[in-house]
């Protein structure tokens, strides 16, 4: 049997309805045609191997996102999962991971969590109902591994939310990086290699 991985992605959370349609306004987008940069994810799957099934769910409105939404979906991949399985929320997808496990049982066994450059203060995010809780000690009792991954360079994510998400889980590993921003990145070997672990 193949070993499943789970890859959240992230996405935007506004505080207010006229805040999204600022950005919608706003936001400058790359060409189409001539600047779609090659990103790991990719290609993640077949760095992966045939030894691995990914399942990355389309999270419902990603650009305008709401926790509850996000729940719900993610809920219906569950009858799918078998033990064992690895779990990945990169950014807007960590905080809903940690959200989620902090507060909820799985029902399967979970090999790993690797959380990618994953917000944890409130700002936008908990207006959006990404808010956490106190404790996370939900998540330890859980997952047998924990990641936690931030570049220092990171525009996106500030490193006090790394080093928040430290403190919260003691058990986690730490990997650092200089200069790997918001992980938009061709390649992500170190988070393969984990995986592969």
């Amino acid at each position: 049997m193949k070993r499943q991985v789970i890859l959240i992605h992230g996405g935007e959370a506004w505080g207010t309805y006229e805040e999204y349609m600022n950005f919608l306004r706003t936001t400058k987008l790359a060409n189409p045609v001539t600047e779609q940069p090659k990103k790991w994810g990719h290609s993640f799957a077949e760095k992966l191997g045939d030894n691995f099934q990914l399942i990355t769910p389309q999270m419902p409105c990603a650009w305008n996102a709401k926790y509850d939404e996000w729940k719900i979906w993610f809920e219906k991949y569950i009858p799918y999962v078998h033990d064992g399985v690895v779990l990945i929320g990169n950014s807007l997808g960590g905080i809903f991971l940690t959200k989620y496990l902090s507060e909820n049982i799985f029902p399967k066994k979970i090999e790993s969590l690797h959380l990618l450059a994953a917000p944890f203060g409130d700002r936008s995010c908990g207006k959006a109902g990404f808010t956490l809780g106190n404790s996370l000690e939900k998540i330890e009792q859980q997952v047998s591994h924990i990641h936690l991954y931030q570049s220092k360079d990171d525009p996106v994510v500030d490193f006090g939310d790394f080093e928040a998400y430290a403190e919260a889980l003691p058990s986690a590993k730490k990997h650092i990086f200089k200069n790997s921003g918001h992980f938009q990145v061709k390649e992500f070997p170190e988070l393969l290699n984990n995986i592969k672990e």
